[in-house]
């Protein structure tokens, strides 16, 4: 059994904008790789004599800030997707916990999944623009940018196309979920202790391989999506796809058919090359931004380390802590005017 536990000195929007801040930074720092790996699942000509020389060539023939297409989309997207993952992971963590406050393992990460899966439903359009900008001509492009994006697709192909995909991505939360519960509960025979004594650097490194492991597992369904999110008629070169289809199944059957079955974790390797630098940068930077955030409430001393400040009850929420502030205050000014009479 587990229990959640949060800091309750922070508040819930300020946690909000740490992990704001920090997924905005590692996503900026990983674009190149992400833009990479999207460009595989679809298959554009890029990619078709590897890796490397697809960035290079991308270079060449657009520039170096194509590196970065599509990551002002994901961006954006992270406060919405946030809010929603949050909101609803609350209500399902409600219903799965027993009567003394725990969950079990399986529990926690069925209800993170089933909130990721809400959350990527109602911002899925937002998914699919991205995917859209990545793989048109930045030179030349069929997309002047997000709402344009959003305008052309929506009066071009229909309401519909802004869910096109929507299906893999659903049931790649599966394996996705199986995958992380089964590193999850390995965890304690790994590193030969109990979970609750782990270190912050062997929670990041577990965070790390289970990361590695659900993706792998779940990416077949993750290339599907990219496909289809690309394929378009009103594209140039339906979108740059390197199979056609007419549909989740048959675009399966295709890529198996025309690339084998390797073909359905195409552009694998920037994916799990990502996973480090990712993690890293957000946990250094929420971490970073936490500290702020409790250094502001008046709960430690500065902002660079976690020395708590004298006479302050960690117990206490942000708001509490005000109020005791404040009733000091008022207490402490009545007698220093009387002192001074």
């Amino acid at each position: 059994m587990a229990t959640l536990r949060r800091d309750g000195r922070v508040t819930a929007l300020q946690r909000l904008g740490c992990a704001g801040l920090a997924g905005a930074l590692s996503l900026s720092l990983t674009a190149p790789l992400e833009l990479l790996t999207v460009l595989a699942q679809v298959g554009t000509w890029h990619c078709r004599r590897g890796l490397r020389r697809a960035g290079r060539c991308l270079c060449r023939a657009e520039g170096v800030r194509a590196l970065w297409k599509g990551n002002l989309t994901a961006c954006l997207r992270l406060c919405p997707y946030s809010a929603l993952q949050i909101a609803a992971s609350r209500r399902l963590v409600t219903l799965f916990t027993d009567e003394l406050g725990h969950i079990s393992h399986w529990r926690a990460i069925m209800a993170g999944s089933l909130a990721g899966m809400v959350a990527t439903i109602v911002t899925y359009p937002t998914d699919v623009i991205k995917t859209r900008l990545i793989v048109q001509n930045r030179l030349e492009p069929s997309y002047e940018g997000i709402l344009h994006a959003f305008y052309k697709i929506y009066h071009q192909e229909g309401f519909r196309a802004l869910y096109r995909g929507v299906s893999p991505a659903i049931l790649g939360a599966v394996p996705f979920s199986a995958g992380s519960f089964f590193v999850y509960i390995s965890l304690d025979k790994i590193w030969q202790e109990p979970i609750v004594q782990f270190t912050p650097l062997q929670n990041f490194i577990n965070g790390c391989v289970a990361a590695g492991v659900a993706q792998t597992l779940s990416f077949p369904f993750e290339t599907v999506k990219r496909k289809m999110q690309a394929q378009s008629p009103w594209l140039p070169h339906y979108g740059g796809v390197d199979v056609h289809f007419t549909g989740m199944a048959d675009c399966f059957r295709q890529t198996v058919k025309n690339k084998g079955v390797l073909g359905l974790w195409s552009g694998l390797t920037p994916s799990l090359l990502k996973i480090v630098p990712y993690f890293g940068v957000m946990f250094s930077t929420f971490e970073f931004c936490k500290r702020v955030c409790l250094y502001r409430n008046g709960y430690i001393e500065s902002p660079l380390n976690y020395k708590l400040t004298p006479g302050v009850d960690q117990s206490l929420q942000p708001q509490e802590l005000r109020e005791l502030k404040r009733l000091r205050r008022e207490n402490f000014e009545p007698r220093k005017s009387a002192l001074e009479n």
